[in-house]
């Protein structure tokens, strides 16, 4: 059985973007759908059985139609061409309230052949490309209002609130593993972090700290005691995962835990200059439902696509004519920045500010998909800081929460901030329902 694993699409971020006159459309509209084409060709091309989409299909959880749109015609070809989607919601797939539908709630609701959509915690077994099981243990983003309906725990900061959750996964994904026909191979997918991962852009575009499950929970959390070992360094028996898929952090990237991969596909696309060196694609997972549990996944390998590239031109000018230094590292990387999405950074000697002529630059940077900056800096130029960081490099969010740690804001207060700041940011029709 050959499965695709990818995540956080995120349909909508449009960032370092211009219009296409061609369609009207963002360029960078085009790039993410692009990237999605990708995963529809290689599936179609290379007999996968079954494509597992953890999380994060748009930007925003009131996506446009047009937005909607173009990922339905391309899961509709994915279906189409016999291969079947599940289709997992993540944190920007849920909706602002509760009764109102998720992003992706239409597929369940027209009963789209082909596509499950794991909307629920909980078990479902789908069927492959050519018939075979699979047992899916879905865990959709859990914010902490799976918590707050309880009148006991509505006062709770953030830190016990997290610590409360990871308990409470840890007691309901050990029923669901209880329940796993070992007879079946199994994947868990989940749209979460875990304490071990290393994050990526994500950050910037999420409020506040998430919950960070821990490794063991994902893959054995009935502890040891119900799980025990084989010498291989599997485990063997009732109750456990052949792999585990997961969405939500950018930064592509495999653990272990308990000989279980516990795998990041990361995003498809490039969002920002912190992602400069991540390779982006997906995961192609190959398990033979004939052997025993423990011993079904037989490879799990990640497969790159081609993402817009972000270049930073870095020139340090001490002497001489600054923008003639520009020019010449422009024309080092020439190759580099064709199509690219570049900034340029240039550190400067005192007295060097009026020397740079940020019209050449441009010029020579025409053959740039787009131009994210030309900054300069000199050694008196003042710094816009909080604390270690600086304030250009923040995204919004991020700066009003350093700003609330700042003042020593409480946390319930800076959650409540945060919280209508991103609704704000994604949806002032939104805000506008929170504010008193």
């Amino acid at each position: 059985m050959r499965i695709l694993h990818f995540a956080d699409l995120h349909i909508g971020v449009e960032n370092y973007g211009r219009v296409d006159p061609a369609t009207g459309l963002s360029t960078r509209l085009g790039d993410f759908l692009r990237a999605l084409d990708q995963v529809v060709d290689y599936a179609l091309a290379n007999e996968v059985d079954l494509v597992l989409f953890c999380g994060d299909a748009y930007k925003s959880r009131d996506p446009s139609q047009t937005h909607q749109r173009e990922f339905a015609r391309r899961i509709m070809r994915l279906t189409g061409g016999g291969v079947p989607a599940f289709l997992l919601v993540g944190n920007h797939d849920l909706p602002y309230a509760a009764g109102r539908a998720t992003a992706l709630d239409i597929y369940q609701t027209l009963g789209v052949p082909g596509v499950t959509v794991g909307r629920e915690l909980g078990t479902q077994v789908v069927e492959s490309r050519r018939g075979e099981r699979l047992q899916i243990v879905a865990v959709p983003w859990l914010n902490r209002s799976w918590l707050l309906a309880q009148e006991e725990h509505k006062n709770l900061a953030a830190r016990p609130l997290n610590e409360l959750m990871e308990e409470k996964l840890q007691r309901v994904l050990q029923v669901e593993f209880s329940r796993l026909d070992p007879e079946l191979p199994a994947v868990l997918a989940g749209h979460l972090a875990h304490a071990e991962a290393v994050p990526g852009s994500e950050r910037r575009m999420t409020v506040g700290s998430d919950p960070a499950f821990l490794l063991s929970t994902l893959t054995d959390p009935g502890g040891p005691s119900t799980s025990p070992s084989t010498s291989s360094g599997h485990r063997s028996g009732r109750g456990m995962v052949d792999y585990v898929a997961l969405g939500h952090i950018h930064k592509q990237q495999a653990h272990q835990s308990r000989g279980v991969p516990v795998v990041y596909a990361g995003s498809l696309q490039r969002v920002d200059f912190g992602e400069e060196e991540d390779q982006k694609g997906f995961y192609v997972v190959e398990i033979d439902p004939a052997r025993p549990a423990g011993e079904r996944l037989r490879s799990y390998d990640f497969v790159p696509v081609e993402a817009r590239a972000f270049v930073t031109i870095r020139v340090r000018s001490h002497s001489g004519n600054p923008t003639e230094a520009a020019l010449r590292a422009i024309a080092r990387r020439e190759r580099d920045i064709r199509d690219a999405i570049v900034q340029v950074q240039v550190e400067l000697a005192a007295g060097q500010e009026g020397l740079l002529d940020d019209a050449a630059i441009r010029r020579a940077l025409a053959s740039a998909h787009y131009i994210a900056g030309i900054s300069r800096e000199a050694p008196d130029s003042p710094r816009r800081r909080l604390g270690e960081v600086k304030v250009e490099e923040l995204a919004p969010l991020q700066a009003l929460e350093l700003y609330l740690r700042a003042r020593e804001t409480p946390s319930e207060r800076t959650q409540a901030l945060l919280e209508y700041g991103r609704r704000l940011i994604e949806s002032p029709e939104a805000a506008s329902e929170m504010a008193p």
